[in-house]
C-alpha cells in the first residue's frame, strides 16, 4: 500500500513539473514607464541590426542567403535620432530636387495634404529571459503590397475635422487621439515629391521609426496601440497646402 501511495505522489509530482516546463511565461508590460522606454530602444536597435532596405527602399530583414552579405544593416546607414526618440533615415538617392517642404502642423495655415506610398507596421517591444526585442509585426497601412496606390492624409497623420466634430466622447475630439506625433516631426525633415500620378513605381525616401514614447505611449488612442512602436517606410508622391475642402 506504502508502494502505491508513493508512485502515486512520484507521478503528481513528474506531472507538476512537466506542466511547470511546458507553460509559456507570458509578457507583463512593466509599470515602470523607464522600463518600457529601454526596452523600446533596445529593441529598435536589434531591429535596425537586423535590417536593410533593398534597391527600391523597402525594409528587408537578413536571411542566411549569400545574396543580402553586401547590404548595409539600417543602422549603418546614415540616420538621425532626435530628442524625442525619433529615428529617421533618408536615401540621397530617392529624394526630391528640391522638393516641396511639408508642414507638419494641423492647425497651421499652411498644413500640408500628402499622398503617399507607405508601409507603416507597429510592434510591441517584450523581454524574454533577458531578451528584448520587436515582437511579431501588426500592419497599420500597407499601399505597397496591398492595393498598390498612394493614400492621401492617412488619418495618423492628419484627422479631419469632420470626424472630430461627430465624435460622440470627449477624447475622440482631439487629434491626439488620431495622430501619431513622432511620425508627423520625422516627416518635418523630408521634402515631398509633387503630382506623381499615383500609378508611377515608387522609389522609397527612407524611413520613420517611432518609439512608443513618440507615439501614443500609454494613452488611450483610435487604434488602441497603447506602448507600440511604429515604422514607417514611404515616398511622399505628392504634397501641397491643404485645400479648404480637405481639411
Amino acid at each position: 500500500m506504502k508502494k502505491i501511495f508513493l508512485y502515486i505522489l512520484a507521478g503528481s509530482l513528474c506531472f507538476a513539473a512537466c506542466k511547470k516546463d511546458d507553460e509559456v511565461e507570458t509578457f507583463v508590460e512593466p509599470e515602470d514607464i523607464n522600463v518600457r522606454n529601454s526596452y523600446d530602444e533596445q529593441a529598435i536597435q536589434k531591429f535596425m541590426d537586423n535590417n536593410y532596405l533593398d534597391t527600391q527602399g523597402n525594409i528587408k530583414a537578413f536571411t542566411s542567403d549569400a545574396a543580402d552579405d553586401n547590404e548595409k544593416k539600417l543602422s549603418d546607414l546614415p540616420h538621425e535620432t532626435l530628442p524625442s526618440g525619433v529615428i529617421y533615415i533618408k536615401r540621397t538617392t530617392a529624394q526630391p530636387n528640391p522638393g516641396i517642404a511639408i508642414d507638419t502642423d494641423s492647425e497651421s495655415a499652411t498644413a500640408s495634404l500628402i499622398k503617399t506610398m507607405i508601409r507603416a507596421n507597429y510592434y510591441i517591444a517584450t523581454e524574454t529571459d533577458g531578451n528584448v526585442s520587436l515582437g511579431t509585426a501588426g500592419v497599420l497601412t500597407n499601399t505597397i503590397d496591398g492595393s498598390g496606390s498612394p493614400i492621401t492624409d492617412p488619418r495618423y497623420y492628419y484627422v479631419k475635422k469632420s470626424v472630430l466634430e461627430a465624435a460622440t466622447t470627449d477624447i475622440a475630439k482631439l487629434r491626439s487621439y488620431y495622430e501619431i506625433p513622432g511620425l508627423k516631426e520625422g516627416l518635418k525633415y523630408f521634402n515631398g515629391f509633387q503630382n506623381m500620378a499615383s500609378g508611377d513605381p515608387y522609389n522609397l525616401q527612407g524611413v520613420i521609426i517611432v518609439p512608443s514614447k513618440a507615439a501614443f505611449a500609454r494613452n488611450e488612442n483610435y487604434y488602441g496601440l497603447k506602448n507600440a512602436t511604429f515604422v514607417f517606410n514611404f515616398q511622399i508622391y505628392h504634397t501641397e497646402v491643404r485645400p479648404a475642402d480637405q481639411k
